[in-house]
């Protein structure tokens, strides 16, 4: 009896192992989505987030890194939640959230982006952003790519906001979508460090412009993120190289395959105690 205690406890362990390891895989999946589609460094110069973001439409689900929707399924309010990393990232404390238009992939961003989102002093409550508090700068404004103009890169970020953060002047009062610079507003106003992101491609008709080709997410060749002692998580090494990707309808999530050393170890005692 002791030893089918003993390997059903140790058959349990690499699957909750696998479980616990999920947010940290989905960061990596994350990341080198953000560098396949060129986001980065396009957009952003770096992503090193510390927590995983999940955006919901009513309708259409919870949406998978760059997946494709309609300006309609894209239209309302999304629900976004956030899941840290690990036990020692604190969501905690005032934060503004932000979703900006980073147009195709190749586009010259120099001139800076459509913001249709920004919203200052969120809290984080039950795992979901918090509008409760916050002070809305652009009320959410649903993607609207010119027709014929590509799949947009709709950027959806969350940043830390420090009680010494103060927003420029043309950004202090709510106003509509508009052009502004992304990264001189992040350092001008002293937000702090990029907490979560993820993205969505909305297009309307059928592209009439030439739009390069990128290459696909290889879920395989993921390795797990590794937190740092600033509580953030490492950069996951592993794009393919090989095959354009074109965004599609269908959920584009990144199926991670997870290989465990830990496993292999128990799996190892597995057979001891069976052979014993």
């Amino acid at each position: 009896m002791i030893y089918l205690t003993i390997l059903a406890s140790l058959t349990l362990f690499p699957f909750t192992l696998g479980q616990a390891n999920d947010t940290t895989f989905q960061i990596a999946a994350i990341e080198a989505h953000f560098k396949q589609s060129q986001i980065v460094p396009q957009l952003l110069t770096s992503f090193d987030p510390s927590a995983l973001l999940s955006v919901n439409f009513a309708g259409a689900g919870d949406i998978t890194p760059g997946q494709l929707l309609t300006k309609e399924q894209s239209a309302p309010t999304p629900t976004v939640t956030v899941t840290p990393a690990n036990s020692s990232v604190q969501l905690n404390g005032k934060y503004t959230i932000t979703m900006v238009d980073a147009d195709i992939v190749g586009s010259d961003l120099s001139k800076g982006v459509n913001h249709h989102w920004l919203v200052n002093g969120v809290e984080i409550t039950d795992g979901k952003i918090s509008n409760a508090s916050a002070t809305p700068i652009v009320s959410y404004a649903g993607p609207g790519p010119a027709a014929g103009s590509g799949p947009h890169r709709y950027v959806i970020i969350l940043y830390a906001q420090p009680d010494t953060f103060k927003p420029p002047a043309d950004l202090s009062q709510p106003t509509g979508v508009s052009l502004f610079d992304l990264n001189a507003y992040v350092k001008n106003s002293g937000l702090g460090a990029l907490v979560a992101a993820s993205y969505m491609t909305v297009e309307d008709g059928t592209a009439t412009v030439s739009i390069p080709a990128t290459s696909s997410v290889i879920s395989s060749t993921l390795v797990a993120a590794v937190p740092t002692s600033s509580g953030q998580v490492g950069a996951a090494s592993g794009t393919s190289t090989s095959g354009a990707v074109s965004p599609t309808r269908s959920n584009s999530a990144t199926s991670v395959v997870r290989f465990s050393p830990t496993g292999l170890l128990f799996t190892s005692l597995l057979v001891f105690v069976i052979g014993a």
